[in-house]
């Protein structure tokens, strides 16, 4: 999941770079969404809520 938000911010650091305003605004959304969520599970691994295999 760590290789789709580095991806996503390097998709979006490049259409930003060409002027692609709405694909680079996507592409940063989708990478903070997918931070949140590998945030989440970190967190409730960590504290041993949940058993990641």
């Amino acid at each position: 999941m760590i290789g789709w938000i580095v991806t996503l911010l390097v998709v979006a650091a490049i259409a930003a770079l060409l002027g692609f305003g709405r694909i680079s605004g996507a592409a940063l959304t989708g990478a903070k969404v997918l931070i949140f969520v590998v945030l989440i599970l970190f967190l409730l691994a960590l504290f041993g809520l949940i058993a990641l295999i």
